[in-house]
Formats: structure tokens, C-alpha cells, sequence
């Protein structure tokens, strides 16, 4: 569209993504340029990078090896509750960390659920902590999106294929080696670097479940080295060393993405011949059983165990659930005045640099991020005193990315359905965007909203860098009462974060939808 008949500006959106990219970049330079006066890293700093790498690898590949099965029974079958099933799987990408630590503590902990079984059966209680228990909460996490991705990937196989295979009299065997295998070489690769890249951010699960200095991460080291040793230097020295491996880990898993399509269909249902025997159906049966099992235990102990707790919590964590409450729609603000004319932007043409600032969120962990601001801010003012403004513009920033991904597609379409239009009745500018834009985008504004608030609400990240004794988010206090063994009063406090998580989500979800015009 030519720039004088754009119906929105570019300008604010250009504005906002330049403030993305400056907070960003500035925050990584001012990494850069402390490293460089760092002393080195000592043998404890490389170890954290191995067991960063090695917990990474192990996670991804332990979550796309069961995703397979998964995913592969889920596209044979067909039955009441699939959709919401599979709407399930996505509940853990907005689910607090902390939450599913505990509800994982409740049901596989050395005092767990599981624990007691073998403890009838005479067998030792199982051991959580260290680098088992770290892979265990994030194959929990990543499972779920490892079988999304990998079931899209049966979803595009044409219908037609399978019954050219049944026309042929080709058996299962044939079936996995014509048409499965060679759609999991293009996808699966995909999945496993996608998953490493975010297995290697990891903090909060290697906080709560590392067990020790042999279970520390890159983000972990960062942490302590900037928490307890106050070491500015070691600090940027291992945030550079997380931005080489986030970033070299993204490039693999965006050039294993680039797959060839496998050729287009007529979109009829699928059929699968080859798996209605008894016994395919007894086996995809019991498979996405027992995944059911694993994604939905750990929220029933949350809510079972913090029943009890939730009645009798201390004053400090209805105030740390305030702060929390606070920090969320501080960061749900910010998130939407970047968002939404960067989207306007996107919509009028000025995709590449709006693209190229959403992605920066991505580049670096809210770790990386923090420490930066904190050598930037350190020379001119107190950063702890600023803990609770650079927690909820980080949250922001970080969910920025996603964002963009639910408000661009509506935005473009908003624009070049209704922009000539609107430049015919002179509705321009902030006029276009209260009269049209704004109003039919309002279901995907919710969503993002929703979405943000509960990413904010459940984060473990930079709060823990800057957080002073008094000015604690729930997520924080819920691991200061698990580090002192309040587990009855940590288990309530979970269960008031999942409510609050889970109850902003829905209903800004739901404000942006009802009356929304499709």
C-alpha cells in the first residue's frame, strides 16, 4: 500500500520497536563491555556450561522421544475430549514454574505420591533432586509442545496418501516407512532444537531442583555469581557465554525448521487403515492415557495439597500475591503499548525491523537482560529500589515475541480489508485505529493480554536478581517458604498463584472476546 494511503502511521510503531531494540542491545553491550574486565571463569563457572549443554540435549531428546508415540497415537484416533485434550498440552507453556515444581515435588518427590507406591512395594523412594529431577520438569514442560509440533507434522500428510497406502495393500510396517519416517526427518529435527534452545535458559527448574553445585546451569551461575558474590564481571562473562550458546542454538533450530512440504491434499478427514486392529487401538489408547496422566498429576497435587494450606497463608504471601498482581498488569500495560503499533506498523509494510525487534526478546534470557540494566542503572540509582518497574518491563520484553505472533496476522488483515476504505473517508491515524482497527482486533488483544499477565504473573527471573526482602512476587515467596520447609504454606501459596495466573489469563482472554466481531 502506498504511504499516503496508509490508514495508521508508522511512526509510533517504528518508536516502540527502536525502545525494544535500544533496551535490549544496550543491556547486552553493557554485558560486553563489563566482561571484558572480568578475571575469568573458574572450573565450577565451565562445569555449570556442561551440565547446561548436557541437560539441554538430554531434555529435548528424552521429550521428542516420547512425543513420537504420542503424537503418532493422537493422529490415528479419534474420540470425545481430543480437542480439549490438545488444547491441554498447551496449559504448561502458561503455567508458573513454580507451581509445576511443586505439584512434580507432590507427585515424584522423595515424599511423593510415586515414592509411597515403591515404599509398599518395598523399593526406595525416588530421588528428585540434581540432574534427573531437572530433566523430569522439563520433559513435564516441553512435552506437550514437542507433541504439537510433531502432530502438525502428521496433520499434513494428504489424506490421500494413506488411502493410495490401503488401495495398495501396504500394512503398518510400510506405512511407517513410506509415509512417517520421512515426515519425522523433516520435523523432528525442528522440535529437538527448538526444545534445547529452550532447555538451555533454564532457571527456576534448576534453582528449585538442581540439588547442588553439580546441577547449576549457565542462568543459575549468573544468578548466584550476581546474587551472593556480587562479581559483576564473572556475571557478564557467563551471560556472554549464554548468549553465544541461546543464539547458536536458535540459528539450528531455524534452519532445521526450513523443511520441504509433503505435497498438498483435498483436505478430507484421515482414515487410518493400518491402525484399526485391537491391538494399535489397546496400544495408542494406553500411550495418550498415561501422557494424560503425567500433564494433569501434577496440577491435581497442586490442587489437592494447597486446599489445605491455602487458608492459613501468612500476611507475606497475600502481600507478595498484591506485588504480583501489581508487576502483571504493570507488565500487561507496557506489553500492549509496544505490541500494538508495532503490529499497526507490520500491517502498513514496516514488517522487517518491527520482526527483527520481536525476535531480540528471544536472543537473550531475562537473566542476561537484568544483569545488564543493573550495570547500567548501578552509576545513577539504586537498582534494587527500581526491582519492581525493571521486573515488569523485562516480563514485557520478554513476551513481546508472542504477542506480535496473535496481533500481526489480524492487523494485516484489518488493514487490507478495511484501510482503502477507511482512506476514502479521510479516517486516518489514531481516528482508523479507535473506529476499526482497535475494535476488530479485540479477541486477539485479550489473548496476548491474557497471555502476558500470566507469563508475568508466574515469573522466576529477575525479581530474584533485584528483589529485597520486603518486595517479593508470589512466585519468589513461594520459594523462599520452600527453602525454609514451609511446605504446607508453600503448597497454598501455589495454588493461589495458579488461580491467579490461570484467572487473569481467562479473563482477559474472555474480556477481549465477548462482543468481539469475528
Amino acid at each position: 500500500m502506498a504511504r499516503r494511503a496508509e490508514p495508521v502511521g508508522a511512526a509510533v510503531g517504528i518508536g516502540a520497536a527502536a525502545v525494544v531494540a535500544a533496551l535490549i542491545l544496550g543491556a547486552l553491550l553493557a554485558v560486553f563491555l563489563r566482561a571484558e574486565a572480568g578475571a575469568g571463569l573458574g572450573p565450577a563457572d565451565w562445569a555449570a556450561v556442561r551440565f547446561t549443554v548436557l541437560q539441554a540435549a538430554l531434555s529435548a531428546g528424552v521429550s521428542v522421544t516420547l512425543a513420537v508415540p504420542v503424537a503418532r497415537a493422537l493422529a490415528r484416533r479419534r474420540f470425545p475430549g481430543r480437542r480439549w485434550l490438545i488444547a491441554l498440552m498447551g496449559a504448561p507453556f502458561i503455567l508458573p514454574v513454580i507451581v509445576a515444581v511443586l505439584g512434580l515435588l507432590t507427585v515424584f518427590g522423595r515424599g511423593g505420591w510415586v515414592s509411597h507406591l515403591l515404599g509398599w512395594a518395598g523399593l526406595p523412594p525416588l530421588q528428585i533432586y540434581g540432574l534427573h529431577g531437572v530433566v523430569l520438569a522439563h520433559v513435564f514442560f516441553n512435552l506437550p509442545l514437542a507433541v504439537r509440533l510433531i502432530l502438525q507434522g502428521w496433520q499434513e500428510i494428504p489424506a490421500e496418501r494413506f488411502r493410495l497406502a490401503a488401495q495398495l495393500g501396504a500394512g503398518p510396517r510400510e506405512v511407517r516407512r513410506l509415509l512417517e519416517y520421512p515426515m519425522l526427518a523433516r520435523v523432528a529435527p525442528g522440535a529437538l532444537a527448538v526444545i534445547f534452545a529452550i532447555c538451555l535458559t533454564s532457571f527456576a527448574v534448576a534453582l528449585t531442583l538442581g540439588g547442588g553445585p553439580k546441577a547449576t546451569t549457565v542462568e543459575l551461575a549468573i544468578y548466584q555469581a550476581f546474587r551472593f558474590d556480587f562479581d559483576l564481571g564473572r556475571a557478564a562473562m557467563l551471560s556472554v557465554i549464554q548468549i553465544v550458546l541461546t543464539c547458536a542454538a536458535a540459528l539450528v533450530a531455524v534452519r532445521a525448521a526450513r523443511r520441504d512440504s509433503p505435497g498438498g491434499g483435498l483436505d478430507r478427514p484421515i482414515r487410518r487403515w493400518d491402525a484399526t486392529g485391537r491391538g494399535a487401538r489397546v496400544w495408542d489408547t494406553g500411550l495418550i492415557g498415561l501422557a494424560a496422566l503425567f500433564l494433569l498429576l501434577p496440577l491435581a497435587a497442586v490442587v489437592l495439597r494447597g486446599a489445605a494450606g491455602v487458608v492459613d497463608l501468612p500476611g507475606v504471601v497475600w502481600l507478595a500475591a498484591l506485588i504480583s498482581v501489581l508487576v502483571a498488569a504493570i507488565s500487561t500495560g507496557l506489553l500492549l503499548v509496544l505490541a500494538l503499533p508495532m503490529a499497526a506498523a507490520v500491517a502498513v509494510g514496516r514488517r522487517a525491523g518491527m520482526e527483527i525487534a520481536g525476535l531480540l526478546g528471544l536472543a537473550a534470557s531475562p537473566l542476561v537482560i537484568g544483569t545488564g540494566l543493573f550495570i547500567v542503572i548501578n552509576p545513577v540509582a539504586d537498582p534494587f529500589a527500581l526491582a519492581l518497574p525493571v521486573t515488569a518491563l523485562v516480563n514485557a520484553v520478554m513476551a513481546l515475541p508472542f504477542a506480535l505472533r496473535i496481533l500481526v496476522p489480524r492487523a494485516v488483515q484489518v488493514v487490507e480489508r478495511y484501510g482503502r476504505l477507511g482512506a476514502s473517508l479521510d479516517l486516518r491515524g489514531w481516528n482508523f485505529a479507535r473506529i476499526v482497527l482497535l475494535p476488530r482486533m479485540r479477541a486477539q488483544i485479550g489473548f496476548a493480554a491474557g497471555l502476558g499477565a500470566a507469563l508475568s504473573m508466574g515469573d522466576l527471573g529477575v525479581i530474584a536478581l533485584f528483589a529485597d526482602p520486603e518486595h517479593a512476587t508470589l512466585p519468589l515467596q513461594i520459594y523462599r517458604l520452600m527453602g525454609s520447609y514451609r511446605m504446607e504454606a508453600a503448597a497454598g501459596a501455589a495454588l493461589l498463584l495458579l488461580a491467579l495466573s490461570m484467572g487473569a489469563f481467562w479473563a482477559l482472554d474472555r474480556g477481549g472476546r465477548w462482543h468481539a466481531e469475528a
